[in-house]
């Protein structure tokens, strides 16, 4: 009987937990960076304390809402990456899920990895390079783990494997932060100038004539 009652209190807490990071979704959207814990209070119907009673603080929010977005974006460069298509256009879709998981959700971008962004300072203890760092991290490692579970690179394949999931990740956010920000092009264009990279284009490119030389 209390082992029933535990349970049926465990499944009120984490729908409850749902909605409220439901509520908090639909602040983000709204605000974006600029998305405070009273703006998310107030749209879940409760105090600050008692959002604080379930997240802790900001950052225990946000821990909440990256993992929440990032398994649906893994989930999705996942699905990319095992489609049944050659290697080049598995990349690209990968690529492309990417940008159109940011472009679709800016405002959640932003708040992931700009929450002090639009002249609106952080709040009082919050730290984003602390808390968006893991989130890269687990982004490279899972990568990481899908290039080594699919190509064979040799003895030395965990850590080439590795090296380059954190280095396809650190690519992404770095060229979509800036894609996203200045729209130079298309994410069509974009996925292709990064997959010609990804591909040694660089390496076998001639020098300039009129270049230092590279």
């Amino acid at each position: 009987m209390e082992s029933s009652q535990r349970d049926e209190q465990q499944k009120a807490a984490e729908q409850r937990r749902r909605e409220l990071l439901e509520a908090a979704d639909r602040v983000v959207l709204r605000d974006g960076p600029g998305a405070s814990m009273n703006a998310i209070a107030a749209e879940a119907g409760i105090t600050k304390p008692i959002l604080y009673r379930h997240f802790g603080d900001k950052g225990g929010l946000y821990r909440a809402l990256a993992v929440r977005h990032t398994d649906a974006l893994l989930s999705g460069l996942r699905a990319s990456l095992d489609a049944p298509a050659g290697r080049r256009e598995r990349v690209e879709a990968t690529l492309d899920n990417y940008l159109a998981a940011i472009e679709a959700r800016p405002q959640v971008y932003r708040f992931l990895m700009h929450p002090a962004d639009e002249g609106k300072p952080a709040e009082q203890g919050f730290d984003v390079g602390r808390h968006s760092a893991p989130l890269l991290r687990r982004m490279g490692e899972e990568l990481a783990q899908v290039i080594a579970e699919r190509v064979d690179l040799g003895p030395e394949g965990e850590e080439l494997a590795r090296a380059w999931g954190h280095g396809i990740v650190g690519m992404m956010h770095a060229a979509g932060d800036w894609w996203l920000r200045e729209r130079p092009c298309s994410r069509g264009a974009l996925v292709s100038h990064l997959a010609d990279l990804l591909w040694g284009r660089l390496a076998v490119s001639g020098e300039r004539p009129d270049g230092p030389g590279f």
